[in-house]
């Protein structure tokens, strides 16, 4: 299994999915950590200039906007689970329809989040969507 980070240091996780730099992806086997890898994310810095279409839904739920978080979410297509400290409702959505399960948390420190999640104990705190 796979599990990508929002990060901007490879130790703590990133509030904002769409500013951070990184992906930490964490290869676990056995409850492991096996493999780490940061991986460069595209993110508001790239796209700053395309001018978002607004919805009735709301922020980041245009087409415009799910080609972005397509892009934003290539560098990560092998992992199952990405998980970051706030994101907009339409990114979350996004990635949940190319099979990657969002999960939004308040917890800093990537490896109690790990532990966290591999214990079963790590909460997707929907409520922190913008």
């Amino acid at each position: 299994m796979k599990i990508a980070f929002i990060t901007d240091d490879g130790k703590t996780i990133s509030r904002h999915f769409g500013r951070a730099q990184y992906y930490l992806v964490l290869e676990v086997e056995d409850g492991k950590v096996i493999n780490k890898e940061m991986r460069e994310k595209s993110g508001h810095q790239q796209f700053g200039a395309v001018e978002e279409q607004p919805t009735a839904e709301g922020h980041g739920m245009s087409a415009e906007s799910h080609i972005k978080h397509q892009s934003m979410a290539e560098m990560i297509s092998d992992c199952q689970a990405l998980v970051c400290g706030g994101m907009g409702r339409g990114a979350y959505q996004s990635m949940q329809s190319l099979d990657i399960t969002p999960i939004v948390t308040q917890m800093n420190d990537i490896d109690a989040t790990l532990k966290a999640y591999l214990d079963g104990n790590l909460k997707d705190q929907t409520e922190m969507l913008h």
